[in-house]
């Protein structure tokens, strides 16, 4: 008998350009959207070849942060900012919701291969979520106004941070960089 090991698939359509999956001139949206694929792609390329055990590794203690806290609380964001508060759609939390932290806390390597399809499935209906609204179009945050164009700059820089310490723990647990 022979045993595989599961490991975190690469992307689809692995991160090309280099700042955008998009065009870098021109509309505003298609710009916007080409650069949120593109970090949603290099979330999954620093995740790739890793076993869920090396996802769920905890390797800057005394953080929680492990890859697969990321891939969980990128998936709950997505659902968050897109689907529920832009499009309004009546969808249960992902991981508890925003403000718990489940979403890092549990991240066990028994549901790796769970929780990476999930972040990968949630990206389509999270774009089409988005793709009727328009940037200037407003939601209430908080009670105030945010305009999907706000919420869109926050997705960035989410991923952006969220990038870098993927980028430190993928190095501490296998030292693979530049990805």
């Amino acid at each position: 008998m022979i045993c595989v090991t599961w490991t975190s698939p690469f992307p689809a359509e692995p991160p090309t350009l280099p700042i955008t999956d998009g065009p870098i001139t021109g509309d505003e949206r298609p710009i916007l959207l080409g650069m949120l694929a593109r970090q949603r792609s290099c979330l999954l390329n620093v995740c790739a070849g890793l076993t869920a055990e090396q996802l769920a590794e905890r390797p800057l203690p005394p953080s929680t942060l492990s890859l697969l806290g990321l891939v969980r609380h990128l998936a709950k964001v997505e659902r968050v900012w897109l689907r529920q508060r832009i499009a309004g759609e009546d969808v249960a939390p992902l991981y508890g919701g925003p403000g718990d932290d489940s979403d890092f806390d549990d991240a066990d390597p028994a549901h790796a291969e769970r929780d990476v399809a999930t972040f990968v499935a949630e990206l389509p209906l999270a774009d089409a979520a988005l793709a009727s609204a328009p940037l200037d179009h407003e939601i209430d945050f908080r009670g105030r106004a945010m305009s999907v164009r706000a919420v869109l700059a926050h997705m960035h820089t989410e991923y952006a941070r969220h990038l870098g310490h993927a980028d430190m723990l993928r190095e501490r647990v296998d030292g693979v960089t530049g990805r």
